[in-house]
């Protein structure tokens, strides 16, 4: 079985144009040439096109993830999360730390059968261990709310990082950090810094979007050292084709059981299922 807890859909009217202001974006940042000729994506960024990227790659559930990246749009975007839940793709809410009902927003994800949130500070432009956010993820784990967030630098954005490996430990101080799940192996980019921060804290770390820019021999250290029963395989679908994912941690000759926690059991745990 392999579950991705990590992808990214956007309703088909703003599917393309959405995509093409993230692709502007890492140009911008990694230069013009950056993979120049190639497509940065591996599928169209819609439901459908997730769905059948899934099939392809052997995947049995994906959580999607989306991001508010001002208040005025968390609405609009939970209720198009709502519409396309199944148990396929499962998708999580999102809420803006700048929203003053920001509470309140997370007891109506919950009541309406939400299983977490995603937050994406490098676009909200908060960080982690602020009052606002810190208000959030207490929040979310009064109600039992998974929270996955970006951490690290993001390859389409300018610093500074406001979810490095430092930030998310200060904010250990403050919850338990057993709901939380930072993305790209606890910080993209950064991962020198996770080991000296992250590794054994309760906070879950996913695979997505590393396997093109993480030594294979750095990756397994991190997921021995934390514990291969925090590690939720992650994509980062449609910027990361998840049988490329799946081929990369395969490539880190870790065990059976290992491997059957990173993929599917650990989500499973998680979700309640």
């Amino acid at each position: 079985m392999l579950i991705d807890f990590h992808t990214h859909i956007f309703p088909e009217a703003i599917a393309e144009r959405s995509i093409a202001a993230l692709e502007a974006g890492i140009r911008r940042e990694q230069g013009a040439d950056y993979r120049k000729g190639e497509a940065l994506t591996c599928r169209p960024a819609t439901l459908e096109g997730l769905l059948q990227s899934m099939t392809r790659s052997h995947v049995d559930k994906s959580i999607c993830l989306p991001i508010a990246t001002k208040p005025s749009q968390t609405a609009t975007i939970n209720r198009y999360a709502e519409s396309v839940r199944s148990e396929r793709a499962l998708s999580f809410g999102t809420v803006h730390p700048a929203d003053p009902e920001a509470e309140q927003v997370l007891d109506d994800l919950k009541q309406r059968g939400f299983r977490g949130i995603k937050l994406h500070l490098q676009f909200q432009q908060y960080d982690i261990d602020s009052p606002e956010v810190l208000n959030i993820l207490k929040k979310c784990e009064q109600l039992g709310l998974l929270v996955v967030f970006h951490a690290g630098a993001d390859i389409g954005l300018p610093p500074p990082v406001y979810t490095s490996p430092q930030k998310i430990r200060h904010a250990l101080d403050f919850v338990r950090g057993d709901n939380l799940i930072a993305a790209h192996l606890g910080g993209w980019a950064q991962w020198d810094d996770v080991e000296a921060c992250l590794v054994g804290t309760p906070v879950y770390l996913d695979t997505a979007y590393i396997a093109q820019f993480l030594a294979p021999e750095q990756c397994r250290r991190i997921i021995r050292s934390h514990g291969a029963e925090k590690i939720l395989f992650g994509s980062d679908s449609p910027w990361e084709d998840p049988a490329d994912t799946l081929r990369y941690l395969e490539s880190l000759n870790l065990t059976a059981e290992e491997m059957a926690l990173i993929t599917h059991q650990n989500a499973l745990r998680l979700l309640g299922a």
